[in-house]
């Protein structure tokens, strides 16, 4: 069977969608696509396996791929019945990962605007790849972010 696919958006559960969306949105230039929405009823129920389901959303457009690119989906159940601790080799939504010009800085940036460091930075030169420089890192929720940059 064949069939037609395009990337559409990675989703990402939070706790706080103004808190999250702006986090996003001033370190790394994600765009909002559209405002804010709240959905609800019987058909959010079905679809997410939630009973009584009301979420708020947005989407924000991730940086680098112009007007149609990806995006990235914040979801806040308003209601929520579970949470989870996530980590490193959590299965499920690992990492987000962002190529930036300044590693080091964007961890500063990161961590200044609520974030954290996971681990050290490091720079190792990978063969026939170059010199990466990279270092995870978490919004301030903890959902973790990869921040990686390449020399030739």
């Amino acid at each position: 069977m064949t069939f037609s696919c395009t990337f559409l958006h990675t989703n990402l559960t939070v706790l706080d969608i103004e808190k999250i969306t702006k986090f996003y949105v001033n370190v790394f230039g994600c765009v909002p696509v559209r405002d804010e929405q709240l959905l609800s009823g019987k058909w959010i129920e079905e679809i997410t396996a939630v009973a009584d389901a009301e979420i708020r959303y947005v989407h924000l457009r991730l940086p680098g791929y112009g007007v149609n690119g990806p995006e990235l989906e914040l979801i806040q159940y308003n209601n929520p019945v579970k949470q989870y601790k996530i980590s490193a080799d959590s299965t499920g939504f690992g990492h987000i990962a962002f190529s930036v010009d300044n590693v080091k800085n964007v961890l500063q940036t990161v961590i200044a605007a609520g974030g954290a460091s996971i681990g050290e930075l490091v720079t190792v030169d990978i063969p026939g790849r170059g010199r990466l420089t990279e270092v995870y890192a978490t919004d301030p929720e903890g959902n973790i972010i990869e921040l990686q940059s390449y020399e030739k």
